[in-house]
């Protein structure tokens, strides 16, 4: 089994913070992050030793059955940042602030930011979006609330880009996305995730702003790296995307491991006397 995590210094293992994670730019090691949404998940990757948990607003494509995220509320991300929250010794957590409950206004940005901290159980709120943002940015984070930020391909976004398409390939495209995450980074964001650029591109974010960036189909010149985890453990069906590496095939091996159960119960051979109580020793007799 694979276990160098536990061949860390046992200080390596305290709780992580936002400003744990800024100092990865020039400290290092790269930041680990995957997303859950229930306690029995989150309980495996804190143990595992992954940096940062985002309880993301993709539970309403991984968890909910949506096509796309638009429909997700702050309840929702608060109920499973909660279940999630009670699991974590020393991950990270962070929550998605979902579509249309940040972007009207910096007040409307901090009350529900201030939500998903009180509410959530979360250390830190992520939101999407460029330049405009920068504001909102300053707001929450003069407020007390570390922010990560997110450029590139934003899904919250997706009538707009035309669905969900790489981002940066123009010298247009790029330079704007260039100055989105400086803009996002000086209003006192303490990451960035780049989605879905050619790596060059996201090579070029990444030297251009002083806080970590969070790579997620950008390639390896990003300071981080973040996964689905029903991608990242095989679990996810259908249409995986390009850059969505199954580190295991938990899917198959849990079709396998019902189906097997279901024979044996069928047959009779589940449950067997391993997994039954003892016998009483003598049944009072009914009168």
């Amino acid at each position: 089994m694979y276990r160098p995590i536990s061949e860390e210094p046992k200080d390596t293992r305290r709780k992580i913070s936002a400003r744990d994670l800024r100092e990865r730019k020039a400290n290092g090691p790269k930041i680990t992050m995957t997303t859950a949404y229930d306690f029995t998940m989150a309980s495996l990757l804190d143990e595992a030793g992954v940096d940062v948990i985002l309880v993301g607003d993709s539970l309403g494509m991984i968890v909910q059955g949506h096509t796309n995220t638009l429909s997700v509320s702050i309840s929702e991300i608060c109920y499973h940042g909660r279940a999630v929250a009670r699991a974590l010794r020393r991950t990270h957590l962070v929550g998605d602030l979902p579509f249309m409950t940040f972007q009207a206004s910096p007040q409307q940005a901090l009350r529900n930011a201030g939500k998903l901290l009180k509410r959530g159980g979360f250390e830190s709120v992520k939101l999407e979006g460029g330049a405009h943002l920068a504001e909102h940015v300053y707001q929450l984070v003069r407020a007390g609330i570390p922010v990560m930020a997110h450029v590139g391909l934003t899904p919250q976004a997706i009538h707009t880009l035309g669905g969900f398409k790489v981002q940066g390939r123009t010298p247009d495209d790029a330079q704007r996305i260039i100055e989105d995450a400086k803009a996002l980074a000086d209003a006192g964001a303490y990451a960035i995730v780049i989605e879905a650029m050619p790596p060059d591109m996201a090579a070029l974010v990444t030297r251009a702003v002083s806080v970590p960036t969070i790579g997620i189909g950008a390639g390896r010149g990003c300071d981080g790296q973040v996964l689905v985890c029903t991608d990242l453990l095989g679990l996810s069906r259908g249409h995986v995307p390009k850059f969505a590496k199954r580190y295991a095939s938990l899917g198959d091996h849990t079709i396998d491991a019902v189906r097997q159960y279901i024979d044996e119960v069928r047959s009779g051979a589940f449950p067997d006397s391993a997994h039954e109580y003892k016998a009483v020793t003598s049944v009072a007799r009914t009168p």
